[in-house]
């Protein structure tokens, strides 16, 4: 009786050991995009089959953090699927740099301040996933990056980028 035990068990392994080798991980499912609109603007486009709300939040690699789809109520918005968020694009300050996009899906109208205060505690997190989101129903997170590109002009209040023509008439303006 032992041996047809042991038989078992060998076969047993033998057959879960042949069967990993050819699982393959799953694909991760992209569930929004960010498309650039201009060097400092984005829209972020949910995929078809998503859940019918959601909400945006940045978190910028200086640290601050911003909610982008603030409504009345602080409730996350309906969004369409292939369609911008809140059909709107948003502006992503230069000078903060690069930030992660957090789109937060739900199957029912979440409270946008649990959301915040949550992704402010795990902001220094380098993956953050919806497991460790405490809301309810159902929820996916996506998590995208945007890096916000300067242009011409000033770029900030110390005047780091200033072009040539605002130089000239700060010259000309001084020496008269």
């Amino acid at each position: 009786m032992t041996r047809w035990t042991g038989l078992l068990t060998v076969m047993a392994l033998g057959a879960s050991a042949m069967g990993c080798d050819d699982a393959k991980p799953p694909a991760k499912v992209t569930r929004a995009q960010v498309k650039r609109s201009g060097p400092a603007t984005m829209e972020i486009i949910p995929t078809e089959g998503q859940l019918p709300y959601c909400m945006l939040f940045t978190m910028s690699e200086k640290g601050v953090m911003r909610q982008l789809t603030l409504t009345r109520e602080n409730r996350s918005i309906r969004c369409d699927a292939n369609r911008p968020v809140a059909n709107t694009y948003f502006r992503v300050p230069v000078q903060e740099g690069k930030v992660r996009v957090y789109v937060v899906f739900s199957d029912e109208r979440v409270l946008a301040n649990s959301v915040a205060r949550q992704l402010y505690d795990l902001r220094d997190r380098e993956h953050v996933t919806a497991m460790d989101l405490r809301l309810p129903g159902r929820i996916f997170l996506e998590t995208l990056e945007f890096t916000p590109e300067q242009t011409g002009g000033v770029a900030d209040a110390g005047g780091a980028a200033l072009d040539d023509e605002i130089r000239r008439a700060i010259v000309e303006s001084t020496a008269n």
